[in-house]
């Protein structure tokens, strides 16, 4: 009688992958096939199949999420799921295992080796399930054979395998072994019994591994998998090992036996094959095959999360000199030093890649939603990169200076892996024609706002020291139409740009750290101004308000320089008032509380600028020292009319009022804006409907005007 053939399904949106699957296994196997996950859950429910082959790494419904939601439907879960994945990272494998899947079988596919391991888990099964059928039918004897129950458990097992074989107690303590356990970790009886598996720990598994593991045999009775052991001789092989528990009647486990193989040149077998196939094999980096595939990722990453990210084409600018000159192996050995140092300068799950000779490139994404930031992260790192490369290598005694020549192309979700490559190495002939030895990006509008970026960054690095920055002005008012104190702004006036805008420098002195000085100037000029002030009337009462970024705000010593700032100047201190945005309260909450208590115990007032753009404020306003919240001028310019932003600045003159705060609105233009802020308690007001910010002689005959 003819064998009833087994029933596969082939999950994988890789039409290769699955016409090479079909003719390996449709000797053996009746085999079906689905090109996505949601076709193979589809199939899986109508004709559950023997054993379900599925891909990771696929669109719309990855493969860990199909595994998923097979496990989650009675009418499939007891299917057996091979994962079929390039991925070599024990996280993925750890992640695929807790979902409930059998086994792994690497890409690209050996097919021996794939029929052999689906062999082995259908073997493996029958064992499985022959061990669960003895044991049941051990347990019907258990009130007959009570005295005897354990020996007759003991003896279900095949002790006379091929197979490793330990029988422990409950608490895992080895109380039996058999020749072969002898013969594949070398330990005798004698030096196992008593002790506990632990002996054989390899150290290459963490503690949830075990603990995983364990859990298994508690909640299951049963654990299956691979697992890296030490024999006495201290060398590390590879189990397939099998656990079950032996459970007496009411429950109880009164034993575990352990059954394992040594499968170590199949392991050996399978890294050799996987590295050959995606690593360099002089630098260890992954290389082209491999970078297709998480550049791939990374494009299907991007189109979910709407980041973009960036292509790096590196090349190492003379090295064919170096080749020439020293000969093949000096440049081999800088080769693998540059490997190196490129690996340790980028984060770890960002792809270094040597495509070969002296080409390497770099995949990096998540950059940021806005392509101008990205390029910014881009040419940061890559200048980094550059530095990093530019000091001495040792090759071969000899010290030598690398330079690189750099190509980056930014992409986003739209864009191919074929067309990245083409205008990534475009940049890089662009990084070379340009006289080597710099960065490049492919877009030219994009390269011409980085070079404008690096010249404006130097420019600014001289601002404050050849006296080019300015502090402007604008007069806040209360609801009684008086001034009540002005906000300083900083100004930069350029010899050749002009006034330069706020919106271009400030934040390109955030990311330099050229904040920190200029701030320190800021609070410094604004002290000094409010001492000058208290000779006058009409400008004794009023407060200046300073801009505190978080990058200042979070320096340890930022108590000292405000205090430092006021001692020097002889300034009162109550007419000081720092503005801080919810960015500063972002990290270390504590720490951000302790500083303001420390500055308002001098008798500074703080302000909450653009208060209600931010996500985290709500949950500490309560707890911080405010004494005034600032409405952002984007709810303001849409006032009166508009219902979100009417409600949003209703709620927040409320919150102030019933945490005794008082409210000031920005960018007010309009009358119709400020009659409608005061008509809900608004107390105070600032924009162009009073003034614009003014230099400080402007300022003055303001003020006196004001006056009158």
């Amino acid at each position: 009688m003819t064998q009833q053939r087994l029933k596969l399904l082939a999950i994988d949106d890789t039409p290769t992958n699955l016409m090479m699957l079909g003719r390996a296994l449709a000797p053996d196997f009746d085999l079906q096939i689905a090109t996505s996950g949601a076709k193979g859950l589809e199939l899986a429910i109508e004709a559950p199949p023997d054993l379900i082959l599925l891909d990771v790494m696929m669109p719309e419904i990855d493969g860990f999420e199909t595994c998923r939601r097979l496990k989650a439907d009675p009418r499939s879960q007891a299917i057996p799921v091979f994962f079929l994945t390039a991925l070599s990272d024990g996280e993925s494998e750890a992640r695929g295992l807790a979902l409930g899947a059998a086994d792994y079988i690497t890409k690209p596919i050996n097919v021996a080796i794939a029929r052999q391991r689906i062999s082995n888990f259908l073997e493996r099964e029958g064992l499985r399930k022959e061990v669960e059928a003895q044991r049941d039918r051990l347990a019907t004897l258990v009130a007959e054979l009570e005295r005897a129950e354990g020996e007759l458990r003991i003896a279900a097992v095949a002790f006379a395998s091929q197979n490793g074989m330990v029988i422990t107690d409950p608490k895992g303590v080895i109380l039996r072994v058999n020749q072969s356990f002898t013969r594949l970790t070398g330990y005798s009886a004698a030096e196992a019994i008593g002790r506990t598996p632990a002996v054989l720990k390899s150290g290459r598994h963490d503690d949830l591994f075990y603990q995983r593991m364990w859990n298994s045999l508690v909640e299951k009775g049963y654990w299956q998998g691979e697992i890296w052991n030490k024999r006495k001789s201290g060398q590390i092989y590879a189990e397939l090992l099998t656990i079950t528990a032996i459970v007496a009647s009411g429950g109880i486990t009164t034993h575990y036996v352990a059954s394992f193989s040594d499968i170590t040149e199949d392991k050996q077998a399978e890294a050799e094959i996987h590295r050959l196939a995606y690593y360099d094999a002089l630098t260890r980096l992954p290389n082209r095959r491999l970078l297709q595939d998480r550049l791939g990722q990374a494009l299907a990453a991007a189109a979910r999360h709407g980041l973009y990210g960036a292509l790096f084409f590196i090349g190492l600018d003379n090295f064919k000199t170096l080749n020439d000159t020293r000969g093949h192996d000096v440049g081999d050995l800088l080769l693998v030093e540059v490997a190196q140092c490129l690996r340790a300068r980028v984060r770890e799950g960002d792809t270094v890649a040597r495509l070969g000779g002296d080409e390497f490139v770099l995949l990096l994404d998540g950059l940021s939603g806005n392509a101008d930031e990205a390029a910014a992260v881009a040419k940061e790192v890559g200048d980094k990169l550059r530095e990093a490369t530019s000091r001495p290598f040792s090759l071969d005694g000899q010290e030598y200076r690398c330079k690189l020549s750099i190509g980056v192309s930014l992409f986003a979700a739209l864009d191919t892996v074929e067309e990245l490559f083409k205008r990534a190495d475009l940049a890089l002939y662009q990084a070379k024609n340009a006289g080597r030895d710099r960065l490049r990006f492919f877009d030219p509008a994009m390269q011409a706002a980085m070079d404008l970026r690096g010249a404006l960054e130097s420019d600014l690095h001289q601002a404050l020291a050849l006296d080019q920055l300015r502090l402007h002005y604008q007069p806040q008012i209360d609801t009684a139409g008086r001034v009540i104190g002005v906000e300083a702004l900083l100004r930069w006036l350029h010899p050749q740009r002009g006034l330069v805008s706020p919106n271009e420098f400030v934040p390109l002195a955030e990311s330099t750290g050229l904040i920190l000085p200029i701030g320190r100037w800021i609070l410094e000029t604004s002290c000094v101004l409010l001492k000058n002030w208290e000779s006058d009337a009409c400008t004794r009462s009023l407060q200046v308000a300073v801009n505190v970024s978080a990058r200042q705000f979070r320096q340890a010593d930022f108590v000292a320089q405000v205090t430092r700032s006021l001692e020097a100047s002889g300034a009162n201190p109550a007419r000081l008032k720092l503005e801080l945005t919810e960015s500063v309260l972002l990290k270390n909450v504590e720490d951000t509380i302790a500083k303001m208590l420390a500055i308002k115990r001098l008798g500074v007032a703080f302000s909450l600028d653009d208060f209600g753009t931010g996500y985290s404020s709500l949950s500490y306003l309560a707890q911080l020292p405010l004494d005034q919240l600032k409405i952002d001028q984007s709810f303001v310019r849409k006032l009166p009319g508009a219902r979100k932003e009417e409600t949003i600045a209703r709620t927040i003159i409320t919150m102030g009022r019933e945490l005794d705060m008082n409210v000031i609105a920005e960018g007010v233009e309009s009358e119709a804006q400020r009659q409608f802020l005061e008509a809900h308690g608004c107390h105070a007001f600032q924009g162009y409907l009073f003034s614009r910010p003014l230099p400080v002689e402007h300022l003055t005959v303001f003020l006196q005007e004001a006056d009158r």
